[in-house]
């Protein structure tokens, strides 16, 4: 049995990239550090926003080679022989691995594996961050693969009803899943709100929309840059993203409308907080999510947001209070309410202050990473 205070060694698998899961997955590890458990990290490269120098934070490099046998670099192999290694040294207890595919995948073949050297392995948490369900689960080549190795944790966890819903569709599965929502720590502001406008360009009286993604195509850019040209009448209304993927291919749609001067486009920006803050509102038109972490971002530094009714952005943020949400490509209503409010900063002030309260109160590290601790002793003491 797992004690209430017992110091937890554990193991995080994850992608090192500027991405939801990869945040979530950081700042997981750094809270679940802070409070005393032991926490290695294991991936390709160091997570962006990690603190490799915090105590009680370890990390774990996986070395994988191209060999001519092979058309594609594998990373499911080296990774499985890395988690062994890691095990074998450290004991864990819970190997917590976010995405099933490939990392709940490398996660079973190292169990097997340790199970053949008579070494104890630890309880396999996998948690959904939506690609893993919502695109790569509708492929049936590797439906299977996902199936299994969701079906084969020791735990499972989504990061929203929405993801949990979707994934009992897409799977069939009736493997239990238990929603534990995102969480995001606001970081120091560091830049004032006139300082990241000057060198960004923009006038201090601007009315300035930051969105922040991977420019993924589910993320409906088009859309948003749509909603620049329909306003684009006010020449006070700036755009402000914040590319964590490629984005150049949307500089063609930007000249197209005509709003060149009204867009501004900056890519791999790891201090967010700075440039939250020199915005006024967020924007987020996606087709689909399965949490919306940029938008969580966005709310915590108390300003709101105009997006989308999709997937789990309706789990935490409420229309009128907080922000707008509006149908998914409904343009001419995103328009409309982005004129409204650079005409009504009193309305953006008092929304601003809704959406930081919620985001800050009701998705904070602390209350967050509490439930995933009481999930980790649940699986152990279950097991």
């Amino acid at each position: 049995m797992v004690t209430k205070n017992k110091i937890l060694k554990i193991g995080i698998v994850c992608y090192p990239s500027v991405g939801g899961s990869g945040i979530v997955a950081t700042g997981l590890g750094s809270e679940l550090a802070r409070l005393g458990h032991k926490v290695h990290f294991i991936s390709y490269d160091p997570p962006f926003a990690l603190d490799t120098d915090q105590k009680n934070i370890f990390f774990h490099k996986v070395v994988f080679n191209s060999y001519e046998l092979f058309k594609y670099p594998d990373y499911t192999l080296p990774l499985a022989v890395k988690i062994v290694d890691v095990n074998t040294k450290y004991k864990l207890d819970i190997l917590h691995v976010h995405y099933a595919v490939p990392h709940a995948t490398a996660a079973l073949l190292a169990k097997d594996i340790s199970i053949s050297q008579k070494t104890p392995f630890p309880n396999i948490i996998t948690t959904l961050h939506g690609t893993d369900i919502t695109l790569l689960g509708r492929d049936k080549t590797l439906m299977p693969a996902i199936k299994f190795s969701i079906e084969s944790s020791c735990g499972v966890t989504a990061v929203s009803q929405s993801l949990k819903n979707d994934t009992i569709k897409v799977l069939k599965t009736k493997k239990d899943i238990t929603v534990i929502h995102n969480f995001y720590n606001p970081k120091k502001i560091t830049k004032t709100k006139n300082t990241v406008r000057k060198n960004l360009g923009i006038k201090e009286d601007d009315f300035v929309v930051i969105h922040l993604s991977n420019m993924r195509k589910v993320k409906r850019i088009p859309d948003l840059l749509e909603i620049m040209s329909k306003v684009k009448g006010n020449k006070k209304i700036k755009l402000l993203m914040l590319a964590g993927g490629d984005s150049d291919q949307y500089l063609s749609i930007i000249k197209k409308l005509g709003i060149e001067k009204q867009v501004i486009l900056k890519k791999n920006i790891l201090d967010i907080e700075n440039y939250i803050n020199a915005a006024d509102i967020g924007m987020y038109t996606s087709g689909e999510e399965s949490f919306g972490m940029g938008i969580l971002e966005t709310m915590s530094y108390g300003k709101p947001v105009l997006a989308t009714r999709a997937g789990g952005i309706v789990e935490f943020m409420q229309s009128g209070k907080t922000g707008y949400l509006f149908k998914v490509g409904d343009t001419n209503s995103f328009a409309k309410m982005l004129l409204e409010l650079s005409e009504d900063l009193n309305l953006v002030k008092k929304l601003g202050a809704n959406a930081q309260n919620i985001a800050r109160n009701g998705f904070s590290g602390e209350k967050i990473v509490e439930k995933y601790v009481e999930y980790y002793k649940k699986i152990i003491n279950y097991k």
